[in-house]
């Protein structure tokens, strides 16, 4: 399989994953509202979550930079990094964005904005520090892949939209607790009470399988990163070889959390043993290997 052949495959699979999703969070909205007899409940919610979306759209990097505690850069700064970046930036047609670094000596890289012109590449100090050039490079591309495929913008949503599935549940569990669940049941016959216990199903399995499908689409989205950087660069084994020195760094990111860790180019803990299901992340093997079977001439 060429470079062209997995992104394009990575893609379609991609944009599957997320008109699914939509479906999903119609569906559970349905459900809950007509369990309850009550449409006001899915109306509510549906202007709840449009308000999410829109203050995720406007501020999700500022949040995400204050949480990770990072500072941003300039050419007059740090001249190596910001050339390194415009370079690249050249080569694929993109602005550059701002670039922020985290004083920590850890491994790791993430790019977060709502679009390629309001777009921030953070780096650690430790990723600055212990990797060659073109390691370096992959590194960077990697992120710029995110940008230009506005996979940046694709993990708010997704965030959003996790959020907005898991607090429709909570509401529906505690409208039931007080006594307002259900409406008049009997009006509804056999298909509401049938309804209800779906609703009831749904609400604790429903964030689960959000999250699970979350993951699902931010390790696709890995793989397309890493396909699209290597294309940029022209060198898969750059990109590799960073792979291998960040996989083998035992420091964890100090300011990582498990909000933001889905953004950073690998999983930000360390020395926690999770079943593949609930990674935020491929293996690190599966990508290094995809990347060295790669054609690119």
């Amino acid at each position: 399989m060429t470079l062209y052949n997995q992104a394009d495959k990575n893609t379609q699979l991609t944009y599957l994953y997320i008109t699914l999703f939509f479906i999903f969070v119609i569906g559970v909205g349905y459900v809950f509202s007509t369990a309850l007899n009550n449409s006001l409940f899915l109306y509510v919610a549906v202007i709840f979550s449009v308000a999410m979306s829109f203050g995720s759209y406007w501020w999700s990097d500022k949040i995400v930079l204050a949480m990770s505690k990072a500072k941003e850069i300039d050419r007059n700064s740090n001249r190596d990094i910001y050339n390194l970046v415009e370079n690249l930036c050249i080569t694929a047609g993109l602005p550059v964005p701002k670039i922020y670094i985290i004083q920590d000596d850890a491994l790791n890289a993430f790019a977060t904005g709502r679009d390629k012109n309001h777009a921030v590449i953070c780096l650690t100090r430790g990723i600055i520090n212990r990797l060659e050039k073109v390691e370096l490079e992959g590194v960077i591309s990697h992120e710029l892949s995110h940008i230009g495929n506005r996979d940046i913008l694709l993990s708010t949503i997704i965030v959003v939209m996790v959020g907005f599935i898991a607090l429709m549940a909570d509401w529906f569990r505690h409208w039931i607790f007080w006594g307002s669940g259900g409406g008049n049941n009997k009006e509804g016959g056999e298909f509401r009470m049938i309804m209800f216990i779906v609703a009831i199903v749904f609400s604790i399995l429903a964030p689960l399988s959000a999250v699970l499908m979350q993951l699902a689409i931010s390790r696709r989205r890995e793989f397309l990163a890493d396909a699209d950087g290597a294309l940029l660069t022209r060198y898969p084994e750059g990109l590799a070889r960073a792979l291998e020195k960040i996989s083998a760094d035992p420091k964890p990111l100090k300011e990582a959390n498990r909000a933001t860790a889905h953004l950073f180019i690998t999983n930000p803990f360390r020395g926690k043993k999770i079943s593949k299901l609930f990674m935020t992340h491929p293996l690190i093997e599966e990508r290094i290997k995809a990347l060295r079977e790669m054609d690119v001439k």
